[in-house]
């Protein structure tokens, strides 16, 4: 990338103590955000992903995690930031959106008093200005009748109109990069399409930077530039959109494409899946995290981990064999 990144992650590792184990959950993850451009973080649960998105906004328990690497944010090495400065780039420079908003959002306070607080915290604002401010922002996510929303509490609000509003939340103060952790898993899929065209509209008409956390490739096809494809704490494959779509190259991504039906189900017809399941994360295999799973692993994927190696100009892929594994065998295999 020729302008610098508003978002570089260098040899991510991010570990939690519990129980007397070390959890591995983030293992060398690297990556590059530019300005205006939207990357999907996508694998399935426990593969790291929110994880690595907490870690961006140093989220994550001090007593009970270790985080190594390097994280810049616009700029600013966010390991070296002390707490008063954490608390000035989350929201002018980076905010997030969370998967469950009824969760995250505060329920004693309105939606409106929570809009207002953040605007205050970070700008010399009036409460009238600051209340105005609040009522536009509801008006930018199309919340409908926004003057009552703004008075209303987050449990008078339903599933979509909660998702908006903490949308609103998290782009009240301009900032230049959003973090969605899996913000439409919890909505009906009519809602789902709805807020992902939203995120896309917005990201479009503000110049975000967005990192977008998903388990859904069809979400990520919605609004991704570029996909990382995330598992047992690594990223196996990176690439733009329509090259991943074309021309996967990591097993993983390879059966991960291949259990979406393109055009759906015959009758009868058995759907693709991946057998066995995610690596313990405090006992991850010696090699490729995927090998277990893998029905070409060979001994050199148990007990090596693979470098990461360009197919073409910004895709890339950690696989010993990816040059020699096709869709059609994985698919068949595992079928």
């Amino acid at each position: 990338m020729s302008e610098q990144p508003m978002v570089a992650v260098r040899d991510l590792k991010v570990r939690f103590k519990r129980g007397g184990q070390t959890l591995s959950a983030v293992n060398g993850v690297s990556l590059e955000v530019a300005k205006g451009e939207v990357l999907a973080l996508i694998g399935e649960s426990g593969s790291g992903k929110s994880v690595t998105l907490r870690a961006l906004m140093r989220l994550h328990s001090e007593r009970s995690t270790r985080i190594e690497g390097q994280i810049e944010i616009a700029g600013q090495d966010l390991m070296a930031l002390s707490r008063s400065q954490l608390q000035a780039l989350r929201g002018p420079v980076a905010a997030m959106i969370f998967q469950e908003p009824l969760l995250a959002l505060d329920p004693v306070y309105t939606i409106g008093q929570q809009i207002i607080e953040a605007l205050r915290r970070h700008l010399p604002l009036s409460k009238a200005e600051a209340r105005s401010q609040a009522l536009e922002a509801l008006r930018r996510v199309r919340i409908p009748s926004p003057e009552q929303r703004l008075d209303a509490y987050p449990h008078e609000m339903s599933g979509g109109m909660r998702q908006r509003a903490m949308i609103a939340l998290a782009l009240a103060c301009q900032p230049q990069i959003l973090l969605a952790d899996e913000p439409t898993t919890a909505l009906d899929a009519t809602v789902q399409i709805q807020i992902l065209i939203l995120l896309r509209e917005l990201q479009q008409a503000l110049g975000l930077s967005i990192i977008f956390v998903t388990h859904d490739i069809g979400a990520a096809v919605e609004v991704a530039d570029r996909v990382a494809v995330m598992y047992g704490g690594r990223i196996v494959e990176q690439a733009r959109l329509a090259e991943l779509l074309d021309n996967p190259q990591h097993p993983y991504t390879k059966v991960l494409l291949g259990t979406r039906p393109k055009d759906g189900l015959r009758k009868g017809e058995r759907m693709i899946s991946i057998p066995g399941a995610p690596p313990d994360l405090a006992n991850l295999p010696a090699g490729c995290t995927f090998a277990p799973r893998c029905p070409q692993a060979t001994d050199l994927c148990r007990s090596t981990v693979p470098a990461i190696e360009s197919v073409i100009a910004d895709h890339r892929v950690s696989c010993h064999h990816w040059q020699h594994v096709s869709v059609q065998s994985l698919c068949e295999s595992m079928s």
